[in-house]
């Protein structure tokens, strides 16, 4: 256990305890042996195929034990899957153990919900809508009791903050987990009708199915992660004065996105698009992006082709959406200076205007070879006073108060100038001094 560091270790014991003693009364209480051994077996059957083919997990049967058995025996349920379910990564003991306690915990608590709501009752006579009631309340139980856990456990191991940790794990497991309850209330009321096990089997061919396409679904956007990834490291490869910038060009375009209320699915999109701002570079000769001292007005030129370039690769880039705009359009400036097009106010895309205050605010922030960092307050009250002719003060504004909230590490993207040595002049852009 020399692997796990000692926060977690005591998180592992201290859920491995709740969940025995949460267990116990099972060996004492009556309890239905036939049911808790069938839906065992076949939570593990199921954990080990959903685990192989499609890399997620499978709640349904575990959420049928919470409505089907006492809450003792709904916690013993997981156990042969934790036990017989190969472990990845050593040390195995005191993973096999959270693998068995976290959901023993989580069905626990789900168990006692509804036999507190007189689940037992409504499941076993079929009476809905009234039944959808405490299996909601149980169903809500299980994904409390599992994102608490799951949220401490990354406390302990990775030592970020509870609140960090914490942070929308929730909200983003309600909806799959919901499914999965509905899915295990079919199950149940199956179970106890006339047909038996073998109708409740039914249900889980179509969630197997509905399992594949999430899968399906993930392994994409793992495609598409890796897809960017590469692109990112190529930039960064080429142009080595900003190793790194891109990352927190996207970080910062995410919290200009939540602070301005966005839906989740365009502040992913502004990831991507503050990623890859820069990708056009990698169409630009390597040494006008490495070259010491001014560039001449032909050389700017050519250097200011790189949103178009960027733009071109991504073209068959599908996922990234309006994500290219920004790519394209993230160095126009709001009197209509900027370039490729000279768009001014409303005329430049709202994902180019936030890309373009998060690239000016990272430049300002970040130590390279060339500049040294500014303050972060240095950095804001730049933007504020480049805002209206540059920047969208809108954008501006959303940073600064999400600065206030969050606060910001600046990096080192590259080596700092020796002592004595002056930071070399670059001029890549017709931007103020905020934005290369």
């Amino acid at each position: 256990m020399e692997a796990v560091p000692a926060r977690a270790r005591a998180c592992v014991a201290g859920a491995a305890l709740l969940a025995a003693l949460c267990a116990l009364p099972a060996a004492t209480g009556h309890t239905a042996w036939g049911a808790l051994g069938l839906l065992a077996a076949l939570y593990a059957l199921c954990d080990q195929v959903v685990r192989r083919r499609f890399g997620g997990t499978f709640y349904p049967v575990l959420l049928a034990g919470a409505f089907l058995l006492t809450p003792a025996a709904a916690a013993l349920v997981p156990l042969p899957a934790a036990l017989l379910s190969p472990v990845e990564h050593a040390p195995s003991l005191p993973r096999r153990v959270w693998r068995a306690a976290r959901p023993a915990l989580a069905v626990w608590a789900a168990a006692q919900v509804h036999h507190a709501l007189d689940g037992s009752a409504a499941v076993a006579d079929s009476v809905f809508p009234y039944a959808l009631l405490p299996a909601g309340a149980a169903v809500l139980a299980f994904c409390l009791v599992l994102t608490l856990l799951d949220g401490a456990m990354h406390a302990a191991a990775d030592r970020v903050p509870l609140r960090r940790a914490w942070r929308r794990l929730f909200t983003r497991s309600l909806a799959p987990v919901a499914v999965h309850g509905l899915a295990g209330l079919m199950t149940a009321v199956l179970w106890r009708s006339p047909y038996g096990p073998v109708a409740a089997l039914l249900v889980l061919l179509p969630m197997g199915v509905s399992c594949w396409v999430f899968a399906q679904y993930h392994r994409e956007r793992a495609a598409h992660q890796a897809t960017i990834r590469a692109l990112v490291q190529a930039v960064d490869i080429k142009d080595g004065y900003t190793r790194g910038h891109s990352e927190r060009v996207g970080r910062a375009s995410v919290m200009i996105a939540r602070q301005l209320g966005l839906d989740d699915e365009r502040v992913e999109v502004l990831r991507f698009a503050g990623i890859l701002h820069d990708v056009g570079k990698l169409g630009v000769p390597t040494r006008l992006l490495r070259k010491d001292g001014p560039l001449t007005p032909e050389e700017r030129r050519i250097i200011e082709l790189h949103p178009e370039y960027g733009h071109e690769m991504t073209r068959g880039i599908s996922f990234l959406g309006e994500a290219r705009a920004a790519i394209l359009h993230h160095h126009e400036r709001l009197d209509g200076s900027g370039y490729p097009y000279g768009l001014a106010g409303t005329q430049i895309p709202e994902c180019a205007r936030v890309v373009a205050v998060a690239d000016a605010f990272d430049a300002m922030t970040s130590t390279r070879s060339y500049s040294r960092a500014r303050p972060v307050e240095v950095a804001v009250a730049e933007l504020e006073r480049c805002a209206g002719a540059q920047f969208d003060p809108r954008m501006v504004g959303a940073l600064a108060a999400a600065l206030r909230r969050h606060g910001w590490r600046p990096e080192v993207t590259a080596d700092e100038p020796a002592s004595g040595v002056p930071p070399r002049q670059r001029t890549h852009g017709r931007t103020t001094g905020a934005h290369r």
